[in-house]
């Protein structure tokens, strides 16, 4: 069953209707080298604030990926809450509560046309691998994980502690669920959607 939670006047806001995404503000040194920007798959750990300055206009249209009921997963899904709030963007939320439910619900996010899709939660990360390279046109953006090949539309933003790769992939003795601060989730909101307002994605953010 398809779980859609909507904030920030969704239920006023026609997501059928063309939208052009916009970053208000720059990004601020140390962030990046505009000379040198970073490779595909590469991991940037930004200067603290650097992202400061990027905003999203207002409606900026996101889905929400969420799975799972764990304390840092509910933590993500708490700090693209009040992000979205504060910054006036029109959210909605998709969950999938079972493994069979998780290549459907990005299918779905998908066909809700957003300018960014957040996913929260380790189990997405496996099915976002198989789908994500196949729509390029669409943008991810992954929190407190990381794909193992992410291609140039899927972004993450991680810092110690968040080390899940996918099944396999994941080392067990780094992931420290305690390192899932409401503080270190908001950061990575922000700084992972500033970069991909700028067009810089396909990266791994480390901010600490």
């Amino acid at each position: 069953m398809t779980v859609l939670t909507c904030i920030c006047g969704c239920g006023g806001d026609d997501w059928s209707q063309p939208h052009r995404p916009a970053a208000v503000g720059t990004l601020g040194p140390g962030f990046v080298d505009p000379a040198n920007p970073p490779a595909p798959e590469a991991t940037i750990t930004p200067r603290p604030g650097s992202w400061d300055g990027v905003h999203p206009a207002k409606g900026y249209r996101v889905v929400l990926l969420t799975s799972g009921t764990d304390t840092p997963t509910q933590t993500l899904i708490r700090a693209v809450d009040a992000w979205a709030r504060q910054e006036h963007v029109s959210l909605k939320t998709l969950t999938a509560s079972k493994p069979g439910e998780y290549i459907p619900r990005i299918v779905e996010a998908m066909n809700l046309q957003p300018d960014l899709i957040i996913s929260a939660g380790n189990g997405l990360v496996d099915p976002l691998t198989i789908v994500s390279a196949n729509h390029l046109d669409r943008e991810f953006l992954v929190l407190g994980a990381e794909l193992a090949e992410p291609t140039e539309n899927v972004t993450a933003a991680i810092w110690n502690g968040a080390t899940f790769r996918g099944e396999g992939l994941d080392a067990r003795t780094a992931y420290d669920p305690s390192s899932f601060t409401l503080e270190r989730a908001a950061r990575a909101v922000r700084a992972g959607v500033a970069a991909v307002l700028h067009g810089v994605t396909g990266i791994v953010i480390r901010l600490d």
